[in-house]
């Protein structure tokens, strides 16, 4: 037992959302998609900017892996000379892309087959910039329209779709729990069960459970540690959401010793990436302090089974 892997750190680029995107961030998710489509590069109202991310992680976190997320390159899709000079930057720093989160490309298990087969493919250039990156996966979403029935059967199809690309390619695709029916449990490990290839698998997050969402605020909320445990076994990346700490350093609303305690012990041997999302703390702060609090859960967790 000695000898196995130990889980390592990585740094989610959306733990720094603010201080890329600045006031681009708080006029909300319709102005947001508007500027992606019109102006990408005008979101950058922050003090800091994507270009520098690896330099970032590394020199104010010490993290020499990271996650980047697709809305904060959304021009540079098929830019492969700035994606070479983005490599080039990550080998002369030390510092490893673990995988890419995509967003805002179409919905994978849209309910019409033409928009599905758009979506699969708006992702494929995503899959070339991790292989070129020496990236393991890209992350998407399994949303669409219809029944619970109705979004599975689809989302099966559009992933086995983009997975035989992925595959070609040596790229995993892994889907999170992220909001709708994928974050039942349940549903999204028998979406990933019934596309049955190795190239496919989950993103388990800590906090993303709320399957239905009301004005007041999450309306229906899958059990979180069951979600993790039931969808560890598929997993190839592990998502360390964090909102707030105590005094004693731990995450106010998530047990992050039972949640890496669970993903361990069924199975999950991987990258661990810091996802802050709070507001007390700034994002440095938060950023620290999750790190820290992993580190601790990580050294005193459970054997694997």
């Amino acid at each position: 037992m000695a000898n196995l892997p130990e889980m390592k750190i990585s740094l989610a680029q959306w733990s720094l959302h603010k201080s890329f995107f600045g006031e681009t961030i708080t006029k909300g998710w319709a102005y947001f998609g508007k500027m992606l489509r019109e102006d990408p590069t005008a979101m950058y109202a922050g003090p800091l900017h994507p270009d520098n991310f690896p330099n970032i992680a590394r020199d104010q976190f010490g993290i020499d892996t990271i996650e980047l997320v697709n809305t904060f390159y959304y021009s540079k899709a098929t830019d492969y000379d700035y994606w070479d000079s983005f490599r080039i930057n990550c080998d002369n720093l030390g510092v490893k892309v673990g995988l890419i989160m995509c967003d805002a490309l179409g919905n994978i298990a849209d309910s019409d087959t033409n928009k599905r087969k758009e979506a699969v493919e708006n992702h494929y250039p995503w899959v070339d910039i991790a292989k070129k990156l020496g990236a393991h996966s890209i992350r998407v979403n399994a949303a669409g329209q219809g029944s619970r029935s109705e979004v599975a059967m689809n989302a099966i199809d559009g992933l086995k779709q983009l997975t035989s690309y992925g595959q070609s390619q040596g790229i995993n695709i892994i889907v999170e729990n992220h909001g709708g029916y994928s974050s039942d449990g349940l549903w999204l490990f028998s979406v990933i069960e019934k596309v049955n290839n190795p190239f496919c698998g989950t993103l388990p997050d800590f906090g993303n459970f709320c399957i239905e969402r009301s004005a007041d605020g999450c309306a229906l909320e899958y059990d979180r540690y069951q979600g993790v445990k039931e969808l560890s076994p598929l997993a190839k990346g592990l998502s360390a959401k964090s909102y707030d700490f105590d005094q004693n350093g731990n995450e106010t609303t998530i047990d992050f010793q039972r949640m890496i305690d669970i993903a361990k012990t069924h199975g999950y041997m991987g990258y661990v990436g810091i996802e802050y999302e709070g507001s007390r703390l700034t994002e440095n702060e938060g950023i620290m302090a999750t790190k820290t609090l992993l580190e601790k859960c990580i050294s005193t967790s459970l054997s694997p089974a």
